[in-house]
């Protein structure tokens, strides 16, 4: 038969056992009427469809982070709607209808403090605007411990107009399978969850099953996150003996890299020594002076890139 929407009883069971085991968030009954945690088909999916699951089709604003993964925006011109970059609330909501937040980030791995994240939620519950934190490189805190939207220091004692997106694609190293999570505000997710099972994002069945098995396994994750960590010690330590500088990146799979030189410059430095990275641009105006190294290439590809470097 057909893959349930909703989510099987096990995959719910044990994201809901996750973001308490692993985040701290206490989610509303998964079982509910309103469901309080759905599976998604990967977390791009979600991110480039929510402004449209929503029903905010055609008139509003949505934020974003300065420097943002790109399909914020791309979710917002499916829309219909217009983009403002913003990483404080704005002393005017204007027409806003959507708030993205991504902490850890990509490009850049900042990480929001829990004020930063608390000042959001006020402004949103304040002019009835859903605010939305991407949260999938969670598991990946290197000088921080990120914080997520939905912990009870953050949003208080629920998660009215508070949505969070998490990805099996970083943690699991599950790209491949297309699994992600939406959980938060039960009546937000029961919207999404009702389009979505007439639009088919259906995840399919073994995939769900893979989902649940991985999110009651803490062991490989811990695997994972040794393997980026080593790869992490050596790239970073290899950029800065190149006399470059390495800005934010306390969580995630990127380094976040700067000259001081437009990024496109960086980026030709980097390709005469054989090495590819993406240059800041790509993420946002504010991006054109640094250039993402990922962590996610093989140890191999890590070491051969740490000895052009440093040759």
């Amino acid at each position: 038969g057909y893959p349930t929407a909703l989510g099987t009883a096990d995959v719910r069971r044990a994201a809901a056992s996750w973001l308490s085991r692993r985040l701290g968030v206490q989610l509303a009954d998964p079982f509910g009427a309103d469901p309080s945690v759905i599976p998604t088909v990967g977390s791009k999916e979600l991110v480039a469809l929510l402004p449209t699951l929503l029903g905010l089709s055609g008139s509003g604003t949505v934020l974003i982070p300065e420097v943002a993964y790109p399909t914020y925006e791309v979710g917002a011109v499916v829309a219909g709607l217009r983009v403002l970059r913003t990483d404080t609330p704005p002393a005017d909501p204007g027409d806003a209808v959507l708030v993205w937040l991504n902490s850890p980030g990509n490009p850049h791995g900042r990480v929001l403090t829990d004020a930063e994240l608390r000042a959001w939620v006020t402004w949103g519950r304040a002019h009835g605007v859903p605010v939305v934190a991407d949260e999938c490189y969670v598991e990946l805190g290197w000088d921080v411990v990120p914080r997520s939207l939905l912990h009870p220091d953050v949003a208080g004692s629920d998660h009215t107009g508070l949505l969070a997106v998490h990805s099996l694609s970083k943690q699991s190293t599950a790209a491949g399978y297309r699994a992600g999570l939406l959980s938060g505000d039960p009546a937000l997710v029961r919207r999404v969850w009702e389009v979505r099972r007439h639009l088919g994002l259906l995840v399919p069945t073994p995939v769900q099953a893979a989902m649940a098995a991985a999110l009651a396994d803490d062991d490989h994750v811990a695997v994972q996150r040794e393997r980026y960590r080593l790869r992490r010690d050596r790239l970073a330590a290899a950029v800065r003996a190149a006399g470059a500088r390495i800005d934010h990146s306390e969580a995630g799979l990127y380094l976040w890299v700067s000259r001081d030189e437009d990024c496109w410059t960086t980026i030709d430095w980097l390709a005469g020594l054989g090495i590819v990275a993406a240059p800041g641009t790509f993420y946002g105006p504010a991006g054109s002076r640094h250039v993402r190294m990922a962590l996610t290439a093989s140890d191999e590809r890590i070491d051969a890139a740490v000895g052009r470097l440093t040759r």
